[in-house]
């Protein structure tokens, strides 16, 4: 049986994944109403009740986890129990930003220029250093654009640090970038690696809304840069299981924006685009099976549903469209479906892509 540490959509998924692998699964979670307890054994509790982790654990072969702010002790607790994959030093490296930019650097990997800043004084030397325009972040627990502040000129200061001040900050230089981009990639117990196509995303407050993959205008020598990247971060973790680095393209050059040591939103096209899905891959990698091939199947995009639910009829209308509903209450800003779409070429994929857009208008 497989424990996984979240039970979200992306755990959800996994168990789907997971069941025609003949795999089990029991997850943990801190609500009751999580949407992967619909599909397996839900236990509930702290990530800070020892004894509630220990009682998990019991009769698991081995832990995985579907989102990022996983303490890492609750992490390093269970790995003295039973493998816990991807390692807790993976959930270190990513939870913390200035953690995070200073652990690419180290690897040769560029990052846009950051500055550490834990007082209004630090704020005010970071902007010195690095210019305006620049992004106030806090150094932890920030996604989907939550726990960041623009700073376009001198005016934003003060609204910026009243916003987030008072907690560990990170302020980084603002990227000029043509296009944001994401690589995933997997290293299974024995070492093996598997990389899929760079992807591109695009983002509309600081939500991912579309996927496309492979991205458009994709180069070898662009493909062959992410997968460098990753391959040294697979590597220098001893990393098992999915990685997701998220990326910047700036002049024909990739920088390293933050990486997410789980299965993630921009793969999720691969259940319909790729010959192996993300979430059999990850699987595949945590139970030392053979990796699965990661070729895309023509060319697949994946349409977010945030915040309502479509006409089901309507979606289900457009061909090759596959529609994944997670069982959320549907909330403003919430995550609470996708639909994926697949297509031999560009051009049947972009006419299939304006039907899908209107279908969910």
């Amino acid at each position: 049986m497989i424990g996984v540490l979240g039970a979200g959509q992306l755990g959800r998924m996994l168990a789907l994944a997971g069941y025609p692998l003949g795999q089990r699964f029991r997850f943990f979670d801190t609500v009751e109403d999580a949407v992967a307890g619909q599909l397996a054994e839900l236990r509930v509790g702290a990530y800070d009740d020892l004894e509630a982790l220990s009682h998990f654990a019991e009769g698991l072969e081995l832990v995985t986890y579907e989102f990022e702010n996983v303490p890492v002790a609750a992490a390093r607790f269970l790995a003295e129990r039973v493998p816990v994959f991807p390692p807790p030093q993976a959930l270190e490296a990513a939870q913390d930003r200035l953690v995070e930019k200073t652990f690419f650097q180290g690897l040769g990997i560029p990052t846009p220029p950051f500055y550490p800043v834990s007082t209004r004084a630090d704020l005010l030397q970071g902007v010195e250093r690095i210019g305006f325009p620049c992004v106030l972040k806090t150094r932890t627990l920030g996604y989907d654009g939550k726990g960041q502040e623009v700073l376009r000129g001198p005016q934003d200061l003060e609204r910026a640090w009243t916003s987030l001040g008072g907690q560990p900050l990170i302020l980084e230089g603002f990227v000029e970038f043509e296009r944001e981009l994401s690589v995933l990639a997997v290293r299974g117990r024995s070492g093996e690696l598997a990389f899929y196509p760079l992807v591109e995303n695009h983002h509309h407050g600081g939500i991912l809304r579309k996927s496309l993959a492979p991205a458009p205008g994709l180069s070898p020598q662009l493909q062959a840069q992410a997968e460098d990247y990753a391959r040294q971060v697979l590597e220098r973790l001893e990393y098992v299981g999915v990685l997701a680095i998220e990326l910047f393209e700036a002049e024909g050059r990739l920088m390293a924006n933050e990486m997410a040591p789980r299965v993630h939103n921009s793969g999720h096209w691969s259940l319909e685009g790729a010959e192996t899905s993300q979430f059999e891959n990850h699987l595949r990698a945590v139970l030392g099976l053979p990796l699965g091939s990661t070729q895309v199947r023509g060319h697949a995009a994946m349409l977010n549903l945030i915040g309502f639910q479509p006409d089901f009829a309507r979606i289900l209308e457009v061909r090759e469209a596959h529609l994944h509903w997670y069982g959320k209450e549907v909330r403003p800003g919430r995550k609470v479906g996708h639909v994926n779409l697949r297509a031999d070429t560009w051009e049947e994929l972009g006419a299939r892509l304006r039907a899908l857009e209107d279908a969910i208008a």
